[in-house]
């Protein structure tokens, strides 16, 4: 069989998976067997990456949990059996180098790794490297990690890497000239929208490499979920700015009935993962659980109606800007990837 990769969108076409919106993830995860499979959630302690570790547990995987705030991941992880959480922050590249290595050196065999966690719309602040602090979160630690654990999914013989993107991604394409802000004014939303253009650039090109060794690579858009924390420093007169919430800073009843539970927002995560719906091709971004459309400007956005906000800019699966990515990664991280 003749292994696909979606350079510059080819595969951005919808499988016809059967699931929907509404779909959660004890629908995606029935009939799945993960007994004798070990897999790592970063931020797997709270919101969708909390439902995504429990939905791998159900179905008899161990889960390793990396975690910053080693006390709240164990208050949170306290009733759900067969996972361990270990110290680790993505803004903090040594940390990522200890983890990966404990992890290494206790010869585990990784089969899936779900690049989960994230920050959104955060004021400027710099890691000790001066890099921003989205794209250094949501990209660069993922891309460390993944390049340190490559040993272990290698070993799996047909492991798969989920990176947790966003519809955000439509807020910017990466800006290889200045992706740190140093000689542009800071926008948030450029910030974030450029960190999740990242994520499914990555997703593109580690699916093109990594195809040969049994590696495959996705990216998604979890949907519009409420009950996260994830734009917990966000500022209000953004979400206002959407028109999502009032003049008070309440979210809209209208708005609110229209958003996913943290279960329907995980779903599409445990898919990519799991689902043998897409095994034969690989680096393509998905939403709803399903294998996004390329938008080409052919879908209508409106934020007051999560579901419309759909699809994949052609920016964000480019062939080149993959390749580029890559390359300005590696530097940036000075974490050689060869993926061989």
């Amino acid at each position: 069989m003749k292994l696909k990769d979606n350079y510059n969108g080819i595969l951005q076409k919808p499988v016809n998976s059967g699931f929907s919106t509404t779909s959660t993830v004890h629908d995606v995860i029935k009939g799945i067997d993960l007994h004798g499979k070990t897999a790592i959630v970063t931020g797997g302690y709270a919101g969708i990456g909390f439902e995504t570790v429990k939905a791998f547990v159900a179905a008899g995987a161990k889960v390793i949990i990396p975690a910053r705030d080693i006390h709240k991941a164990a208050n949170n992880l306290k009733d759900v059996n067969n996972v361990t959480i270990e110290e680790m922050d993505l803004m903090d590249p040594e940390s990522i180098n200890t983890f990966a290595d404990k992890f290494l050196a206790a010869n585990n065999t990784l089969h899936i790794l779900v690049n989960n966690a994230g920050v959104m719309w955060v004021p400027l602040q710099r890691d000790k490297r001066g890099y921003e602090s989205q794209l250094a979160t949501n990209h660069l630690g993922h891309f460390q990690l993944t390049a340190k654990l490559w040993p272990a999914l290698k070993k799996a013989n047909g492991a798969r890497v989920i990176n947790v993107s966003s519809f955000g991604h439509q807020m910017a394409p990466f800006n290889f000239d200045d992706p740190n802000f140093m000689n542009r004014e800071y926008e948030t939303l450029q910030g974030y929208g450029q960190s999740k253009t990242a994520n499914n650039l990555f997703a593109v090109e580690l699916d093109y490499r990594g195809k040969a060794f049994g590696v495959r690579a996705f990216s998604l858009h979890p949907g519009s979920v409420i009950g996260t924390d994830l734009g917990r420093v966000a500022p209000m007169a953004l979400f206002q700015q959407m028109g999502t919430h009032d003049e008070k800073g309440n979210i809209k009843p209208e708005v609110a009935a229209k958003l996913k539970n943290v279960e329907q927002g995980a779903a599409t995560s445990v898919w990519c993962a799991t689902s043998p719906q897409l095994n034969g091709i690989g680096g393509v971004y998905c939403e709803n659980v399903d294998v996004a459309e390329l938008d080409e400007g052919n879908i209508e956005h409106n934020y007051n109606d999560p579901s419309s906000l759909r699809g994949i800019k052609p920016y964000s699966v480019d062939a080149e800007n993959a390749k580029k990515l890559w390359t300005l990664t590696e530097e940036m991280t000075g974490v050689p990837f060869p993926a061989n």
